[in-house]
């Protein structure tokens, strides 16, 4: 039996939102934990979810990123799915995975940038051809 215990579910999500929120902005992890003091393999524990990060430098890192501290706790495990009210509908998780992989966020910032609807609808036919869906 190993000693090591799984890391919380919801320490994993918060990560996860740190670290999509921090590549949305472009800012490296050296970056975030200069302005939270800490080291970026420190960064690299609480993306992962390995360590956990307390509520004070979970402010501070919402401060940082320019969210709301309930930013990280978006379609969190757990969540009862009526918690919403009358928002709006939540993200597939492949959304947020997609958005969450360097390559995703990179093909979504170039996509928006592109201005003529004609292109961005040959864009998306052309990715799905290359995915071996029908277009």
């Amino acid at each position: 039996m190993s000693s090591k215990k799984a890391p919380n579910p919801i320490d994993v999500h918060v990560g996860s939102r740190v670290r999509l929120r921090r590549m949305m902005l472009g800012m490296s992890q050296e970056k975030l934990g200069e302005s939270l003091g800490i080291t970026f393999q420190q960064i690299q524990k609480y993306e992962k979810g390995t360590n956990r990060i307390g509520a004070s430098r979970l402010q501070h890192i919402a401060t940082i990123l320019k969210v709301p501290v309930a930013f990280f706790f978006e379609d969190a495990p757990g969540t009862p799915e009526d918690a919403s009210g009358f928002g709006e509908a939540k993200p597939a998780s492949y959304v947020v995975d997609f958005l969450s992989s360097s390559e995703g966020l990179s093909l979504n910032k170039a996509f928006v940038r592109i201005e003529d609807a004609k292109v961005r609808r040959r864009v998306v036919d052309l990715v799905r051809a290359l995915a071996g869906e029908e277009v």
